[in-house]
């Protein structure tokens, strides 16, 4: 072997060197990511089952743990960094329009099918109580989960996830994760819709989300209010609509939201999720 290319080897298995490097720093961050946002929550939720009371901070273990971690890492720069995207619309805003409005189709047209079938349901909120559904929205965005976790879920996990596997596979692991967070939440007296359906069935749709969550966030720049979007109007969806009162609207969400995930995965791949120009 000449000197030249002793020398470019060594310059290959320096590359190489430093990516494995960054590759498990970044593992480890996210580990630390998990313990934190775990922790919180459960130790909140926790207070909740115990004492009967509701902790309103419980939810905001993810994002508080990604602000957290960044503050560490990255200092004020990164937080400020990380805080921005939560506010850029640095993206084509057709994207917009899945944020908004995929979720509530999904979950309505479950419910008008359920319906169809011969199942009697509540008449859906949108209609019986229009004027509580705009300050519903806005409450679901603060307090019902999207601000609480969406900084920390895609904003910080999803792009770690990534650093290592592709778009696919880390909205499967994603998936799994974000699940089992909610675990708690199905020992709450309160929370009638995790006491009306199954974990597994839980899981499953948590998986299945994640991979629109993922679409949807590598199609516009990392931006975080995108997902934000999705995650309400997917609860908000849930709210207008009492799809959860029937025995099998959840099933034909889960179909719909498969038949939807192929579609992501058949004309935009597995890689990134990002369509080929």
């Amino acid at each position: 072997m000449s000197n030249i290319d002793e020398k470019k080897f060594q310059i290959n298995q320096d590359n190489n060197f430093e990516i494995y490097n960054d590759k498990n720093k970044e593992i480890k961050n996210l580990i630390l990511f998990l313990i934190i946002s775990f922790g919180w929550s459960y130790l909140f939720w926790g207070i909740e089952i115990i004492f009967k009371i509701r902790v309103f901070v419980a939810p905001f273990g993810p994002t508080l743990a990604a602000f957290f971690i960044t503050f560490i890492r990255e200092g004020k720069k990164g937080v400020l960094k990380l805080l921005k995207r939560g506010f850029s619309f640095n993206f084509n805003k057709i994207w917009l329009i899945p944020s908004l409005l995929l979720m509530p189709s999904i979950i309505g047209l479950s419910y008008f099918i359920a319906i169809l079938s011969g199942e009697k349901l509540s008449v859906p909120l949108i209609f019986s109580q229009p004027l509580i559904v705009v300050p519903a929205f806005f409450y679901i965005f603060f307090l019902g989960g999207p601000l609480a976790e969406e900084f920390g879920w895609r904003g910080y996990a999803l792009g770690k996830l990534q650093i290592k596997y592709n778009a696919f596979t880390s909205s499967l692991i994603l998936g799994v994760i974000w699940g089992l967070w909610h675990l708690p939440l199905f020992f709450m007296e309160d929370q009638e819709i995790y006491k009306n359906i199954p974990f597994i069935g839980f899981m499953v749709g948590t998986i299945l989300f994640s991979i629109i969550f993922t679409w949807i966030y590598n199609n516009t720049n990392s931006s975080i209010i995108p997902v934000l979007l999705l995650h309400t109007t997917g609860n908000f969806g849930h709210f207008i609509f009492p799809a959860f009162e029937s025995k099998y609207a959840a099933l034909y969400s889960l179909i719909l939201n498969l038949i939807v995930d192929i579609l992501i995965l058949v004309f935009f791949g597995l890689k990134k999720m990002i369509k080929k120009k």
